[in-house]
């Protein structure tokens, strides 16, 4: 099996990133090949989870006035603000990663392994049932094996699994607090509860050192890896897949 790297440094709208996920998660399908996907927002986005009633949870209204672009994610979860973080996602076989836990626990310990090298006291929160999806904000509480500082959440992820292949892709935390969240949520919500890395540490923490890091802590999965720069094939597929991204009535069907 062969395991591709990309240090994704273009930031790119939400609807491209989703739609390019998706396409590392059909050639891991067809091809049966393994990649790492590292990448960042702009502008920034208010993602949903594939399930989540965004229309009966968060204000549309507000969200329009505010300007805030919108989309809604392949994989399931609840509500993030894509700001000051980093993103990755993982497109593998299923064979290749394991059940669903063991695969979740697997990227987990590599993305902690990464941050702790970076010196944040991170490690993985004890099992425990996953909120409900109409709960609010993905970052108001850890589920089982995410990566946490005491309570606080510092990485938030969430998973698909079809036609043989897994996605997974997540969100790192560098100095945002989930705050737009709770601005847009109808009701009086709780504050999330998160830890970003530049807390964490005390300084500022850049995209660039923590896409080394976890570069560096996923060199296990594989004797070799393929380095990918901008693939222009892998863009122009993601165009396929990219108007339901884009789809107003997909990113509130719900």
């Amino acid at each position: 099996m062969r395991w591709h790297l990309w240090l994704d440094r273009t930031p790119r709208p939400g609807w491209q990133n989703m739609a390019l996920d998706m396409s590392l998660h059909a050639r891991a399908a067809r091809a049966g090949d393994g990649y790492l996907r590292l990448y960042r927002w702009e502008p920034s986005c208010l993602s949903f989870g594939r399930h989540e009633p965004a229309s009966k949870r968060y204000d549309r209204g507000r969200i329009e006035r505010l300007g805030l672009d919108t989309v809604r994610r392949p994989t399931g979860g609840r509500a993030v603000w894509h700001a000051a973080e980093l993103t990755y996602a993982v497109a593998a076989p299923e064979a290749a990663m394991g059940s669903l836990r063991e695969a979740y626990h697997r990227i987990h310990h590599t993305i902690a392994a990464a941050l702790r090298s970076l010196g944040a006291p991170v490690h993985l929160a004890p099992a425990r049932r996953a909120a409900p999806v109409d709960a609010g904000a993905c970052f108001a509480a850890a589920a089982g094996g995410e990566v946490v500082v005491d309570t606080g959440k510092v990485v938030g992820s969430a998973q698909l699994r079809s036609e043989g292949a897994l996605l997974q892709h997540g969100s790192v935390l560098l100095h945002d607090d989930q705050s737009r969240v709770r601005e847009v949520t109808i009701g009086d919500p709780a504050p999330p509860d998160v830890r970003p890395l530049s807390q964490l540490l005390d300084r500022e923490v850049s995209w660039e050192e923590v896409a080394r890091a976890i570069g560096d802590a996923a060199q296990p999965w594989a004797a070799r890896w393929n380095t990918v720069v901008d693939d222009e094939d892998l863009i122009a597929e993601a165009e396929m897949t990219a108007p339901r991204f884009r789809d107003p009535s997909w990113t509130w069907q719900r």
